[in-house]
């Protein structure tokens, strides 16, 4: 089955694989998956990714960050641009997810990245989601 919407299933099976008290996740790679993957590396958010090489289509696996006291590293999710409803914003529109604590990917004419890059280099786009 076609999948539409690649960021969508991204959020899902994450929210998915938390409730189910998974540590990793797999799903059919992208490159903008692959770079969500590593902005949410990056941030902290996830322990680690890798690009799974397969006879049809490469495959994204991902480790979920998981501490006992404190849980999963991402408390929630949101995705803001859809297929149906593209969401643009300006530099200066770019919004600051849970005053710091989460961030927006936004992606650009210089690639995926994170709000607070856009910003830094006063770009605006597309804005894919808010991880919190």
């Amino acid at each position: 089955m076609a999948i539409n919407d690649h960021i969508s299933n991204l959020l899902a099976r994450i929210r998915n694989a938390q409730m189910g008290r998974f540590d990793q996740l797999e799903l059919p790679s992208t490159k903008v998956l692959e770079n969500v993957a590593r902005i949410l590396k990056e941030e902290g958010f996830i322990k680690n990714f890798r690009v799974v090489a397969e006879k049809n289509q490469p495959s994204l696996k991902i480790f979920l960050k998981n501490s006992p006291e404190a849980g999963y590293a991402i408390k929630g999710m949101r995705r803001v641009s859809r297929p149906g409803r593209r969401v643009y914003v300006g530099k200066d529109d770019i919004p600051i997810v849970k005053n710091g604590f989460g961030i927006a990917i936004v992606s650009t004419s210089q690639g995926v990245m994170t709000g607070d890059k856009a910003k830094k280099l006063t770009i605006g786009g597309e804005l894919l989601c808010k991880i919190w």
